[in-house]
């Protein structure tokens, strides 16, 4: 009988993302609210690509890494949300193996490349209020580059790693996926039992290694918040600290959303509440970050100004 089931596994081509409910009316909600998000997020992140690029103002390390912050959360939204709107559209919920695969590969390896850059982020703000003298130096074009492509890297490793790992064993259950898009939880709920082992270990490695760039960015804001406290003004004080505040609500906002969803994207069950943590990680972020860096970045708030003032006011 597991001989048979297994053969069964080989020839599986299609999954069915079932994360949407059965009820029309509110497939069609979902799917609206879905669209509207998806819009802000690309007009957001499009608009922030668009500034650090033209403005002159903002060619900092600071700003060029939130270019490529941007262009993570264009790619990361874009990789599920279009799917799913056309499978909600098309009243079609499957998606092909390889489909699938490349689903899984794209979200981790641009989630990994996000956390990564926010590593990369918080060193620059170390930077830029611990050794203020030394910062160009020490954020000079040719350090941010390579740090950028590092990032990158490290995400595409963590991609490779994780698709490798979950592919590589059989399916034995139902091809049904309790998501909007093929994510690694609800595929190990899948997988032939006792094959998930390699899997695991690369999750194990994974959390290792997230740790251990938390605790590095925990160790640079020791630093920053110690420096912080040794400026003589109250109102130097919170303009340093301000500095900080767009980074460390993008940083907060990426974990704990990702924290949350993941305690209940195991289940083998459709549920709202499963539906809604995995809204909360998958495309608040990339939504919120255009936001927050905005409302919290006065050099952000001018640009804008200088942007739409140019384009809406005709020249004589």
């Amino acid at each position: 009988m597991p001989e048979k089931l297994t053969n069964v596994t080989l020839i599986l081509i299609d999954f069915l993302l079932m994360g949407f409910p059965d009820d029309q009316v509110l497939q069609r909600l979902w799917t609206a609210l879905f669209f509207l998000i998806y819009m802000t997020a690309l007009t957001g992140n499009l608009l922030i690509i668009t500034l650090t690029t033209i403005d002159q103002h903002l060619q900092s390390p600071m700003y060029f890494f939130l270019k490529n912050l941007s262009l993570i959360d264009i790619c990361y939204i874009s990789v599920t949300v279009p799917k799913s709107i056309m499978n909600s559209l098309n009243n079609s919920h499957s998606i092909s193996f390889m489909g699938c695969a490349s689903q899984v590969f794209l979200v981790i390896f641009f989630a990994g490349t996000e956390f990564s850059l926010l590593l990369v982020m918080s060193y620059d703000r170390y930077g830029a209020i611990c050794h203020p003298l030394h910062y160009e130096a020490i954020m000079n074009r040719s350090t941010c580059v390579q740090m950028v492509t590092a990032s990158w890297l490290s995400g595409f490793l963590y991609g490779s790693l994780h698709v490798a790992g979950m592919f590589s064993v059989h399916f034995c259950g139902p091809n049904i996926v309790h998501q909007f898009f093929c994510d690694i939880p609800s595929l190990l709920t899948l997988a032939c039992s006792g094959e998930q082992v390699l899997e695991y270990m690369f999750i194990i490695v994974s959390c290792c290694f997230a740790f251990v760039c938390f605790i590095l960015m925990v160790v640079s804001y020791v630093y920053i918040f110690s420096t912080v406290l040794k400026i003589p003004s109250a109102e130097g004080r919170l303009k340093t600290f301000y500095t900080c505040m767009p980074h460390l609500t993008v940083v907060t906002l990426f974990l704990s959303s990702g924290f949350i969803a993941y305690l209940g994207s195991a289940s083998k069950s459709l549920s709202s509440l499963n539906l809604f943590m995995t809204v909360l990680y998958s495309l608040l972020p990339p939504s919120l970050n255009p936001v927050i860096y905005s409302l919290r970045n006065r050099d952000m708030k001018v640009a804008i100004g200088n942007f739409f003032g140019e384009k809406m006011i005709p020249k004589i």
